[in-house]
């Protein structure tokens, strides 16, 4: 009876598509390594790093003396046969259009469009680079203002956050109480234009502890990936913007129970909760869990069932 109630879900079905220059899907990337542009030397091992998505920055990265000589080492790497994506330097800044002319000669897997604030901004640039897929990386109070029509316009492929310049131009702290409302605003906005949920900003720092921490306020907030800075910080965040042990216990025990029972809805909780397991071990295989490894469970008689905020 399960097979008949398994719903596809198109992202989690969709296997990798290698000239998007990831081992895993853009719509389920959960990791988005930055890499500085200027460092050529950097390139190769962030493309055998744990990262979901490697993204060669030639925007915040870089100085402006030295925008040329890292969009160069960024169309050399993709000439080389890479497709990883980039972060192309903003609408209205002096190398935005350079930066997609050069971009449009090569087999780029997608473009982070730097400080979005309107739709013309992503527009301009899809015309550009027709058929790249493009994250509009929304970092002002005039941007959030915006983000309604910025996710819904054609050409946007996922929001992200950025943090950083966005505490720099409303003086907001890094608490998450008060990133709140910012962040819900990404995952409202994201889910009525039918995206895959928002890209969260990264997390400054070392410390293992703060970056696990900080990705499940990510995941608290239904984010599903997030900016990553170095590509040790890349396992953690995919660690915790997966399904965990415990959820994937509660899917499978969820099935169980359910044909057990005879495999028909018994009540108005059924379907809801049919969707969240189907979604929780599709999202395990797109991630290359094997649901073997959980198979022996602490406490396997019962495992509750995720909370109703659940991000999947």
């Amino acid at each position: 009876m399960r097979n008949h109630l398994l719903m596809d879900v198109q992202a989690t079905a969709e296997q990798p598509d290698p000239s998007h220059g990831s081992r895993i899907d853009p719509v389920l990337a959960r990791s988005w390594l930055l890499v500085n542009g200027a460092q050529y030397d950097r390139f190769a091992p962030a493309a055998i790093s744990r990262a979901d998505i490697v993204v060669l920055d030639i925007e915040d990265a870089v100085a402006p003396k030295d925008k040329a000589g890292a969009r160069d080492n960024v169309i050399r790497w993709l000439d080389e046969g890479n497709s990883d994506w980039v972060r192309v330097n903003g609408f209205g800044t002096p190398w935005w259009a350079d930066d997609l002319d050069a971009l449009s000669k090569t087999k780029v897997g997608g473009i982070m469009l730097a400080m979005v604030e309107s739709v013309d901004h992503v527009t301009e640039t899809a015309k550009r680079l027709p058929n790249v897929p493009i994250v509009a990386l929304v970092e002002t109070a005039r941007g959030l203002e915006r983000i309604t029509e910025i996710a819904a316009t054609k050409g946007t492929f996922r929001l992200a956050f950025g943090i950083g310049d966005f505490r720099r131009d409303t003086g907001f702290g890094d608490n998450p109480t008060t990133l709140a409302y910012a962040r819900s605003r990404f995952t409202i906005a994201a889910k009525a234009a039918h995206l895959p949920s928002a890209i969260d900003g990264p997390t400054v720092g070392s410390s293992a502890l703060k970056l696990s921490e900080a990705t499940a306020v990510s995941a608290e907030f239904g984010m599903t990936g997030k900016i990553c800075l170095t590509p040790d910080q890349c396992p953690t965040v995919n660690e915790g913007l997966s399904p965990s042990a415990e959820e994937i216990s509660w899917a499978k025990e969820f099935f169980t129970e359910f044909e057990r029972d005879g495999g028909e809805i018994r009540n108005g909780s059924d379907l809801p909760r049919i969707a969240r397991a189907n979604k929780i071990l599709d999202l395990a295989r797109s991630y290359g869990i094997e649901p073997s490894e959980f198979d022996d469970v602490d406490d396997p008689a019962h495992i509750p069932a995720p909370s109703d905020t659940y991000h999947y």
